[in-house]
């Protein structure tokens, strides 16, 4: 799996190594995240109903961007470890959010000390050809965050 970048501004926590993965299907996508360090030492959001919640991003979860080539506008999927998940539509970059259509979201997690791997699945329409980006953020039990991304 691919590794993300820690942001040049983020010290290095509990967390060491971030990777993750992302293939298209016939009915959306699926992709994997795997957090590798000091589990324990993070906020891990406990298991809930897997329904549509919204500020999934302040706290630990992971982040699928999603936009058609040439385009500005983009889909923005939060899924937490809870398995909760957010879906928005973008006009351009943070303008004109609105939910997105979403036919069905799966969430899978799992963790122990050392790791915690999530995997998803969704089924709704995705345009292709697109860029796509996947971003991790990490909440520290003290607090403080780490964000990861490809780039």
């Amino acid at each position: 799996m691919p590794p993300l970048m820690l942001h040049v501004a983020c010290d290095l926590g509990p967390i060491r190594a971030v990777t993750a993965t992302i293939k298209a299907t016939p009915l959306g996508c699926e992709a994997e995240f795997r957090l590798d360090g000091h589990v324990p030492a993070i906020i891990v959001p406990p298991h809930a109903a897997p329904e549509r919640k919204d500020d999934l991003w302040k706290t630990t979860c992971f982040e699928i961007f999603w936009q058609p080539l040439g385009g500005t506008a983009y889909r923005e999927f939060n899924l937490s470890p809870s398995g909760r998940w957010a879906a928005y539509d973008f006009d351009s970059f943070r303008e004109g959010m609105r939910d997105a259509p979403v036919d069905a979201i799966a969430i899978a997690s799992a963790h122990d000390e050392q790791g915690l791997t999530l995997r998803v699945t969704i089924a709704a329409e995705l345009p292709a050809p697109a860029q796509v980006a996947l971003n991790a953020i990490v909440e520290h039990a003290d607090g403080g965050k780490q964000y990861w991304a490809l780039a």
